[in-house]
């Protein structure tokens, strides 16, 4: 196989066995919709299951990674099992890039908002451009977050600082993010792809199954509480959405 075909995701084989897996809502900044959520799921799932695929590059057409959810398309869950059925598509795409056995390289340009933020963080080796921007609006909107960040925030920044950023909502610059060790590296704008091919093609030259027994190891031993966190998050994010104060809020943002 080289290629798969998505309605909203690119993801295209290059050399080396490195899968590129790209938003391709550009005209919405990448935006999360429906659809959006289930393509990215399942294009990390054929990438993981994919023989030729030794590494995949997370990445955003266009001048955003994710803006977060799409509020023109947003269809607001009015039910607890369409609410579940969300979350739980949303928890879906976390588990196939952060726990799917190959190392994903992310490649964060322009804002990573919400759900977009959870996306670059589920990413092993985050590289993110000068110009990009990343927060939490949940809190603000009666919501709650998703994607493990409740568990892989704390382990990465500390406690403290995983308080402040999903709680008061702050917008923060690469280079700050780059300083607490969300962003693992900062680079210019026109570097970003170039940064990201090199790393990727470095982790596909090297030995497949220990490259794949570290990123496992890694991250059961880093956040032994991922299950625990996800299935807690799922269960607050339910509780918002069926939440009246959460409507009058999202119409507000």
């Amino acid at each position: 196989m080289s290629d798969f075909t998505y309605a909203t995701v690119l993801s295209e084989l290059g050399d080396h066995g490195v899968r590129t897996i790209s938003l391709n809502r550009p005209d919405r900044l990448n935006a999360m919709n429906r659809q959006l959520i289930d393509d990215v799921a399942l294009a990390f799932e054929d990438a993981n299951a994919d023989p030729a695929t030794r590494v995949m590059i997370f990445t955003g057409a266009g001048k955003a990674f994710c803006a977060g959810d799409d509020r023109k398309d947003h269809v607001h869950p009015e039910t607890e099992e369409e609410a579940r059925a969300l979350v739980l598509a949303i928890q879906r795409a976390t588990l196939a890039i952060t726990l799917g056995v190959k190392p994903v390289v992310g490649a964060v340009n322009g804002w990573a908002v919400g759900g977009g933020f959870e996306w670059a963080i589920n990413c092993d080796f985050p590289i993110w451009t000068q110009s990009a921007k990343g927060f939490f609006p949940e809190v603000s909107l009666n919501l709650f977050v998703t994607g493990a960040v409740t568990s892989l925030l704390p382990a990465i920044v500390g406690l403290n600082k995983a308080r402040e950023m999903l709680m008061f909502g702050d917008r923060y610059t690469a280079q700050e993010l780059g300083d607490v060790g969300l962003a693992w590296k900062v680079v210019p704008d026109d570097q970003l792809m170039k940064t990201a091919t090199q790393t990727a093609e470095r982790l596909a030259d090297l030995p497949v199954l220990s490259v794949r027994a570290m990123k496992r190891v890694l991250n059961q031993a880093a956040v032994p509480d991922l299950y625990k966190a996800l299935q807690l998050e799922t269960d607050a994010t339910i509780a918002g959405f069926l939440d009246p104060e959460t409507t009058r809020r999202l119409k507000d943002f």
